[in-house]
C-alpha cells in the first residue's frame, strides 16, 4: 500500500467511525483504537505535507483565523416559510392547498421539528463538500466553510459523486450550552444567551478554532435538487441523505391530512420540553414533490411548506424578592428576582415589573409562586401568580416612597414614579453611561464598568467632565485596568466625539421624552443647540413627531438652571452644537413619505447606516409594526416584526431587492 493509499485508508475509516459516534450515536471502536488511528494519520501528514488533504479528519479542528467572510450567492434562494399561530392558520393552510390541487383527498404531510439555530446550505461536488454558507438575505449568504469543517456529525466525503446541495440547521444542544455556560461563569465571562444565539455566534467566529470548541451540531431537512435523484416524496429524499450520513431528525412523521397533523403538534407541544436540543415549532410540508412545482411559491415563502410556531412557553418559578433601580431620569422601575429558571432557551433570574399599577394589578407577594414567560420570545415578564401556592406569611409588594440611593422623596407622575433629585449619584452616574452609549456621543473605550470607576473615583460627576480627563493622566494611571495604550485610545475617542452631530448631544442630554429618532428630527428641523433652546411650545407643536408632553418636557429641561450650566459647560469644551447631517428635500424616491420597519442583520450595511439611509431618502423609520407601516426591510435572523408584517399582509422587502432599488435611483 502506497502512502496515498494509506492516508485515504485512514481519512474513510475515521469518517465511518465519526459518522457512527455523532451521527448514529453507536461507537464502532474505542477511543483508544480511535486515537491510535488519528495518531497514525497526524505522523503521515506531518512527513508528507504535500499529501495533506483539507478535508481530512485532521483538519477539523480550525484552520487559520479569518479577517472576515466571504459572500456566496445561493444557486436557488433560501426562502423563509410563512408560519401559523393556531388551528386555524393550519386549516387556512391546508384549505389553499386543495384549492390549488383541486382536489378532495387528505393530502400526506411531512411534520418535522423546527429546531432553534442557523440555517446553512451546503454543497457537495464530486463525492466532497465544496462549501458552507449562512442564509444571509435569502439570496446571499456568508461563507463560513472553515467553521462547518470544525463540526464532526457534518460528513466531508459522500458516495454521491453528483453536484447537490443539501440545508439545514446548526445547533447547540441544550447540554452543551450548560456546560459552557458553567465554564464561562468560572471564567468571569458573559454567559450565552440560549442555544440559538450560541449556534449562530459560533457559526460566525472569525477563528475556526474557537467555533471546534463550541461542539455544535446540526440536522438537515432538505436535498436541493431531490428531482436529479428521481425521488418521488420528500420523506425519501430524507432516508436518501440518511444513506449518505447526513443527520437528519428522526422525530419526523409522515401524516395524512390536517387532522393528523394537528395531533402530531399537541404530541409535541409537551414532549419538546424533554428533547435534547431547542425547538420553537413545527414545519408542515406537502410530501409529494411533483405538487411542489405545481403550487409554487409567493414572492417570500414556498406554498407547499408551513411553519407552526408554539405559544410562548409559560414557567412557573418562585418570585424571591423586588427591588428598584433608578434610571438617568430617576424613574424608578420596580424588578422582579425570581429564582432561575430557563424559559424559551434562556437561564432568567430578573424580569422588569414595569410600574406600581403593574405589579398591584398582579397582586404580587415576595414568595409567591409566579407565572413568566418572554414577551415576544425576547424579554422576560411575569403573567400571573399561581394562587394555590401562596403561604400564609407571604409579604405583599408595596411601592417605595423614597429614593432607593438618595433617600429623596419619591414625585408620581402620571404612572411613573420618579427621584427629582439632581444630586442623586445614581442618577449622574447613569446619565453618564447614556451620554458616552453608541447611539449618543459613542465614546468608544468609555463602558458602563469604566465610567462607574472613573465616578466612583470622583474624576467624572457631569458629562462635561470627560473633557477634562486628558488633564488627569495622572490619576488614570493609578487605575485599575487601565493600562497607557487604552487610555490613549479612550482620550482620543473622547476628543473625537466633540465632532458629532447635533442629534447626538441632544439625544445625550438625556432629556425626558426625547428618544434618539426624536433627537434627530429636532436637530434637522432647527439645525443648531441654540435655535432649538429658543424655540417657543407651539414652535415644537408643528413637528408631526413632538406631542404636548415631549414639548413640555424640552422646555422644562431648557428652563433648569442646572441643563443650562452642564450646556455651556460642554460649549466651552469646544463640542460642536450644530447639526452636521444631511440637509435634503424630500424627493420622489420610492422610499419618500414611507414609513418603514428594519429587522433582521444585513449584509451591506450596520443598522445606523441604513436607517440614516433611509431617512434621507425621506422614509420615517420605525420600531414597530401595525397597519399603518408601508412595509418591513429584512435581512437574516429577522424574528418576530417580519412575522407580524405578514400576518398583517403588509410588503417585505429583502436586502436584495432594497439594492436593486436604490441602484434605480443611483444612491
Amino acid at each position: 500500500m502506497t502512502i496515498e493509499q494509506r492516508l485515504q485508508f485512514l481519512i474513510d475509516t475515521l469518517e465511518k467511525h465519526n459518522h457512527a459516534y455523532y451521527v448514529l450515536d453507536n461507537p464502532t471502536i474505542s477511543d483508544a483504537e480511535y486515537d491510535l488511528l488519528m495518531q497514525e494519520l497526524i505522523r503521515l501528514e506531518k512527513d508528507n505535507p504535500h499529501l495533506v488533504n483539507p478535508l481530512s479528519p485532521t483538519q477539523r479542528v480550525g484552520g487559520k483565523a479569518l479577517d472576515s467572510f466571504g459572500k456566496i450567492t445561493h444557486q436557488r434562494m433560501m426562502l423563509s416559510l410563512s408560519n401559523a399561530f393556531n388551528h386555524d392558520d393550519l386549516f387556512a393552510f391546508d384549505s389553499r392547498i386543495h384549492s390549488l390541487l383541486k382536489q378532495d383527498d387528505p393530502i400526506d404531510y411531512v411534520c418535522e421539528m423546527k429546531i432553534d439555530g442557523l440555517a446553512i446550505a451546503l454543497e457537495y461536488k464530486g463525492g466532497a463538500f465544496s462549501y458552507g454558507a449562512t442564509r444571509g438575505d435569502g439570496t446571499t449568504g456568508e461563507d463560513v466553510s472553515q467553521n462547518i469543517l470544525t463540526i464532526p456529525s457534518i460528513p466531508s466525503f459522500v458516495t454521491q459523486p453528483k453536484t447537490f446541495e443539501v440545508r439545514g440547521e446548526v445547533f447547540m444542544s441544550k447540554k452543551v450550552l450548560e456546560t459552557l455556560n458553567q465554564q464561562r461563569l468560572k471564567a468571569n465571562e458573559p454567559l450565552l444567551a440560549n442555544t440559538r444565539n450560541a449556534a449562530a455566534g459560533s457559526i460566525r467566529q472569525l477563528d475556526p478554532a474557537i467555533t471546534a470548541t463550541r461542539k455544535l451540531d446540526a440536522f438537515f431537512y432538505y436535498l436541493v435538487n431531490s428531482e436529479d435523484f428521481q425521488f418521488k416524496t420528500h420523506a425519501e429524499a430524507l432516508d436518501y441523505l440518511d444513506t449518505l450520513g447526513f443527520k437528519t431528525n428522526k422525530e419526523r412523521k409522515v401524516v395524512k391530512g390536517i387532522d393528523q397533523v394537528i395531533s402530531y403538534i399537541a404530541t409535541y407541544e409537551e414532549k419538546r420540553k424533554t428533547l435534547p436540543y431547542d425547538i420553537d415549532g413545527i414545519v408542515i410540508k406537502v410530501n409529494d414533490l411533483s405538487l411542489h412545482s405545481r403550487l409554487g411559491y409567493t414572492a417570500k415563502t414556498p406554498r407547499w411548506a408551513i411553519a407552526y410556531k408554539y405559544p410562548p412557553e409559560l414557567v412557573e418559578t418562585v418570585l424571591e424578592d423586588v427591588i428598584f433601580t433608578v434610571g438617568r431620569t430617576g424613574k424608578i422601575t420596580p424588578n422582579a428576582v425570581l429564582k432561575p429558571v430557563r424559559v424559551s432557551g434562556s437561564l432568567i433570574s430578573r424580569a422588569t415589573l414595569h410600574n406600581e399599577d403593574f405589579f398591584q394589578s398582579k397582586d404580587l407577594h415576595i414568595g409567591d409562586y409566579v407565572f413568566i414567560r418572554k414577551a415576544g420570545e425576547v424579554i422576560p415578564e411575569v403573567v400571573s401568580v399561581h394562587m394555590a401556592k401562596r403561604t400564609f406569611n407571604a409579604k405583599k409588594v408595596t411601592m417605595i416612597t423614597h429614593c432607593p440611593e438618595c433617600q429623596s422623596e419619591l414625585v408620581k407622575i402620571d404612572a411613573m414614579h420618579f427621584c427629582l433629585s439632581e444630586t442623586c449619584p445614581t442618577k449622574q452616574e447613569e446619565k453618564l453611561i447614556h451620554f458616552v452609549s453608541k447611539d449618543a456621543m459613542d465614546i468608544q473605550g468609555l463602558g458602563e464598568s469604566n465610567i462607574r470607576l472613573l465616578f466612583q473615583q470622583k474624576l467624572i460627576t457631569k458629562p462635561s467632565d470627560l473633557y477634562t480627563l486628558k488633564d488627569k493622566k495622572e490619576q488614570l494611571d493609578q487605575l485599575d485596568g487601565f493600562a497607557e495604550k487604552s487610555i490613549v485610545q479612550m482620550l482620543s475617542a473622547i476628543e473625537q466625539s466633540k465632532k458629532q452631530s447635533l442629534e447626538r448631544v441632544i439625544f445625550g442630554l438625556g432629556i425626558r421624552e426625547i428618544g434618539e429618532k426624536t433627537a434627530k428630527t429636532l436637530a434637522k428641523k432647527f439645525l443648531t443647540l441654540e435655535a432649538l433652546m429658543q424655540a417657543k411650545e407651539d414652535d415644537l407643536l408643528t413637528i408631526p413627531e413632538i406631542g404636548p408632553v415631549a414639548a413640555n418636557a424640552l422646555i422644562r429641561y431648557f428652563a433648569h438652571p442646572t441643563s443650562m450650566q452642564l450646556i455651556e459647560a460642554l460649549q466651552a469644551c469646544g463640542l460642536n452644537m450644530n447639526y452636521t447631517g444631511k440637509v435634503t428635500q424630500i424627493s420622489d424616491s420610492f422610499f419618500s413619505f414611507k414609513k418603514v420597519v428594519i429587522t433582521g442583520t444585513f449584509e451591506s450595511f450596520d443598522r445606523d447606516q441604513l436607517t440614516q439611509l433611509l431617512e434621507d431618502k425621506g422614509a420615517k423609520v420605525s420600531s414597530s409594526v401595525s397597519s399603518a407601516t408601508s412595509f418591513v426591510l429584512y435581512g437574516s435572523d429577522a424574528g418576530s416584526k417580519l412575522v407580524k408584517a405578514q400576518q398583517l399582509g403588509i410588503p417585505t422587502l429583502n436586502e436584495t431587492q432594497l439594492l436593486e432599488l436604490l441602484a434605480k435611483e443611483k444612491v
